[in-house]
């Protein structure tokens, strides 16, 4: 896959998009096909990686580490290890997270509503 050219039009005009759009924005942080659904696993409570990657048919590990990794850095999920051997990682909705649980319910009625 080729390099992304940070400097392009395009590129400009999705930052530009994503950060003068509220809405663009917030899709920009939970879009994707694994997202939504690692934080409507976390809206019942804390889970640990496996509970998460069983609760997710489908997706890899590759993927759910890449995405847990990418919303741990937008404080949407923290991450607490133990010092226990084996070592425990468990994952839970920050305060920011929790406040997309109204969106994300939202999308889902709307999802159950007009899904043909």
């Amino acid at each position: 896959m080729a390099p992304i050219k940070t400097s392009s039009t395009n590129q400009l005009n999705k930052r530009t998009i994503a950060t003068k759009c509220p809405v663009t924005f917030t899709l920009h942080k939970i879009s994707g096909r694994w997202k939504p659904l690692i934080i409507y696993e976390l809206m019942s409570g804390v889970k640990r990686y496996y509970e998460l990657k069983n609760a997710i048919p489908g997706i890899s590990e590759k993927m759910l580490f890449q995405h847990l990794k990418e919303m741990e850095a937008d404080n949407i999920i923290s991450r607490k290890a133990t010092d226990s051997v084996p070592p425990q990682v468990e994952y839970s909705l920050t305060r920011c997270g929790l406040d997309l649980s109204p969106v994300l319910l939202a999308m889902k009625e709307w999802g159950e509503n007009y899904n043909i």
